[in-house]
């Protein structure tokens, strides 16, 4: 089910009547797992996978999630062929996977920087790449996950700052090529927000809650964001809701790209 190019003679409730097949990678914890929530209040069917091998708690009776690698083509080519076995034909992939990294320049060798860009842009590729023939039946729209630091850049992450940037110009060359058939492609951008991956950061330095304190008061809004804040966004991009938006760049960053 999916919105078409003349689907303005809808309103949103006829659009979003019939419930929405969705593939979300990265659904094991965070954001992900927020995301798999929010299409699930909506009725959606999803299809989730992720690194852990454990399935996440909340994973309901039906739903399945197949965990692996996705910088293995032959898995994300798996990965497609299972979801749509299950659920028919694709309506919306959130690709919400990434690999966090620090690290200076002088101090990050040419082996992690490329584990950076491969878990970043390359493997998002790929399954944007197989998702495609999937959607191509009745359109539908892709959301990537990237990153406030994809717009701008900060000391000591480089690698991913250049990672999530090069997401963010996935997105839009995809978006363009992928629109005469009626497949839609946005990026999100979050800001900090309260998931274990960042919570583990704070956790690292010698004061988390000064830590904490300090990078709050870099974000105009003084607070990091809520799971569920970020999800709702993905949402929007992710459903009919959003007809007639593709290839945009959404910050949910509490006012940080704006300052």
């Amino acid at each position: 089910m999916n919105s078409g190019p003349d689907a303005g003679s809808e309103s949103p409730s006829t659009a979003e009547a019939a419930p929405l097949n969705v593939l979300i990678t990265g659904a094991s914890s965070g954001i992900g797992e927020a995301v798999a929530d929010r299409f699930r209040a909506s009725g959606a069917r999803v299809f989730l996978t992720g690194r852990r091998s454990e399935a996440p708690a909340t994973l309901r009776d039906g739903e399945r999630y197949l965990p692996g690698d996705l910088g293995d083509e032959g898995f994300v080519e798996r990965l497609v062929a299972e979801a749509t076995a299950a659920l028919g034909p694709l309506d919306t992939v959130v690709a919400c996977h990434g690999l966090q990294a620090d690290g200076a320049i002088t101090e990050m060798d040419l082996a992690r920087a490329s584990q950076v860009l491969d878990a970043n842009v390359l493997s998002v590729f790929a399954v944007v790449k197989h998702a495609v023939p999937a959607m191509r039946e009745t359109g539908g729209q892709i959301v990537l996950v990237s990153s406030r630091l994809g717009i701008v850049g900060i000391p000591d992450q480089v690698m991913y700052t250049a990672a999530k940037g090069g997401l963010i110009m996935l997105g839009k060359g995809a978006a363009i090529e992928l629109a005469p058939q009626n497949i839609r492609v946005n990026v999100a951008a979050p800001g900090l927000t309260e998931t274990p991956v960042i919570e583990a950061g704070f956790q690292r330095k010698p004061d988390p809650e000064a830590y904490r304190a300090q990078r709050a008061a870099t974000i105009p809004m003084r607070r990091l964001a809520r799971p569920e804040e970020v999800a709702e966004a993905i949402f929007f991009l992710g459903s009919p809701a959003s007809s007639y938006i593709t290839g945009a760049v959404l910050p949910i960053d509490g006012g940080y790209t704006a300052a």
